[in-house]
């Protein structure tokens, strides 16, 4: 038998089979590693936002301003990283109903009820007491307007969902009626839900509000600032 027969087929000593299974086993740990980091991004995605949207749901505005917070943290962080990872993730997640933050936010610190609930003796010394909501704070809606901003300019969907809650109308309602801390948040958010974006274009055209905009720019009790960002939005859609 000669030596090329009596070698082995690498020549050096060592199989082929063996350093191809060297090479798979290293390919193999670096897919684990990935799999693993992907999979610890999202339980950190989810647990953010799981989180949030529990206090942004809560009965007493603190708690909900804190759950606020932490959505407006989650997602300035979500803006500022480097790959896309988390914004794809957060995008994945607003398809899944717990989820969402857009009908969390017009549910609760955006709402607008109609008129205030009555309380009667029933409510009080029922089997089913009546539920107690405390209003919303000037801030928690300032908050709440900054997470829309927010969802809206990250995720187009958000503002599609948002169409659904009428955002359009409910935010020229907050720009007519409070006061400077939601107004000037307020326009961001307007021209957030606008962009790109024609139902919402066609809502603003259709409540009137390119006129409700240029009453507030005659008033001469808004700030300078605000009037300022009025005039950009006026010129933005005349």
């Amino acid at each position: 038998m000669s030596r090329k027969d009596a070698d082995p087929a690498g020549g050096d000593g060592s199989s082929p089979s063996v350093a191809d299974e060297g090479g798979s086993g290293s390919g193999s740990g670096g897919e684990l590693v990935d799999a693993l980091a992907r999979r610890r991004l999202y339980r950190e995605v989810t647990l953010a936002l799981r989180s949030g949207l529990r206090d942004a749901k809560a009965d007493f505005s603190f708690l909900r301003a804190r759950g606020l917070r932490s959505l407006l943290g989650f997602l300035r962080s979500t803006a500022s990283e480097a790959d896309d990872a988390r914004l794809l993730l957060f995008r994945h997640s607003q398809s899944i109903p717990d989820l969402q933050v857009i009908p969390v936010l017009f549910q609760n610190s955006l709402h607008q009820p109609k008129e205030d609930p009555v309380v009667t003796l029933d409510h009080i010394v029922g089997t089913e007491p009546m539920r107690i909501t405390s209003p919303p704070t000037d801030s928690e809606i300032a908050l709440a307007l900054r997470v829309l901003e927010g969802c809206c300019l990250l995720y187009s969907r958000c503002t599609a969902l948002a169409h659904k809650y009428k955002a359009v109308k409910v935010l020229l309602n907050i720009l007519a009626s409070r006061g400077p801390t939601e107004q000037g948040v307020c326009l961001d958010a307007l021209i957030s839900l606008m962009l790109d974006s024609p139902s919402n274009q066609m809502d603003f055209e259709e409540y009137s509000g390119l006129e409700k905009v240029a009453e507030l720019l005659k008033d001469v009790q808004v700030e300078k600032q605000i009037r300022q960002v009025l005039f950009l939005e006026v010129f933005f859609f005349v």
